[in-house]
């Protein structure tokens, strides 16, 4: 069925949560941008139109956090927590010989790192499991401490209200116009808090959660091609080509999002950015990549056989809610 995706965009003080350890470079700024708040009335997963964002991640905070890291999570009474790790996007681990999980990780605080190396506690505030699709997405309310000893949320609207967060296994490179830029990053040792609206968790929604196979095929190229595509990274190297608000149709090779409207091609995606774009992009305007290779017979389904990810149309004049 045929359904809609609406999509908000909302203002944030926008910094990036879960990239390298690179401090923030000069382009950085340009992260400060609207993100896309996910509203989704008539349900989540669901395909069609739906609308891009700038950012991949988000949060309030002034640095960078970097990543969370595994190591030193304590429990809501400050007992050390061991064999931490997430199956799926939920908490397991162990507080002594006792299995925790689930809501069970309320409370419970982690070690973050900003972009500088140094640390600050993050704590978890609360916990809500999905349902219906989203089942597997478990939403955590996060603060992080401030030097000043108060506690602010991670993850914010344009008026300051927390926003739940998903936590996904390894961590991404937030730089932007550089090689790396927009990366997903292996690192069994630390997890992201993506923030609802933003690259990492839009594309969760969409169906592509990085733990998940389909037919044996894993889902997790098909995440980070997404977070990609969403944010028109088509050079691949962290810098995005749109503005938010545009549509964007969006089709794959294993059934998840499927081929619903009469648009124009915009470009073939894989985890590494764009393999072919058309002048009908979301940039409206061109993009020059350098040492672009694009494939030839741009837009064609068997390419999805030989690397392909996604298809994404764009509507020609059409922009914006």
């Amino acid at each position: 069925m045929r359904t809609l995706q609406r999509v908000v965009a909302a203002c944030f003080a926008v910094v990036a949560v879960g990239c390298g350890t690179e401090s923030l470079e000069p382009e950085a700024p340009s992260l400060r941008t609207q993100v896309a708040e996910l509203v989704s009335p008539n349900g989540r997963n669901l395909n069609g139109r739906n609308l891009n964002g700038r950012n991949l991640n988000n949060s309030e905070l002034g640095g960078m956090l970097v990543s969370v890291a595994y190591a030193g999570a304590t429990s809501a009474s400050g007992k050390t927590l061991t064999n931490v790790r997430l199956q799926g996007s939920v908490f397991v681990g162990l507080d002594g010989p006792n299995p925790v999980t689930g809501t069970g990780f309320t409370g419970a605080r982690f070690v973050g790192k900003l972009g500088d190396g140094s640390t600050l506690p993050v704590r978890v505030d609360g916990i809500t499991q999905g349902s219906g699709g989203d089942s597997e997405l478990w939403s955590y309310q996060v603060s992080y401490q401030g030097s000043d000893g108060s506690w602010r949320a991670v993850c914010q609207d344009a008026n300051g209200a927390a926003l739940p967060a998903i936590a996904v296994a390894n961590r991404w490179n937030y730089l932007q116009g550089v090689a790396g830029g927009g990366e997903k990053i292996e690192d069994a040792t630390a997890f992201t808090f993506a923030c609802e609206g933003a690259a990492i968790a839009k594309c969760m929604h969409f169906g592509y959660k990085p733990w998940a196979t389909v037919n044996g095929q894993s889902l997790a190229g098909h995440h980070q091609a997404c977070t990609r595509m969403v944010r028109a990274d088509f050079c691949g190297d962290g810098a995005s080509h749109t503005t938010d608000g545009q549509w964007v149709n969006l089709y794959d090779g294993v059934g998840i999002q499927t081929d619903s409207e009469s648009w124009s091609l915009e470009a073939e995606w894989n985890e590494a950015g764009a393999r072919c774009f058309t002048s009908e992009t979301r940039a409206h305007e061109p993009v020059t990549c350098s040492g672009f290779n694009p494939i030839p017979d741009c837009g064609s389904t068997s390419h999805f056989q030989s690397g392909t990810r996604l298809i994404s149309e764009a509507p020609s004049g059409v922009s914006g809610l």
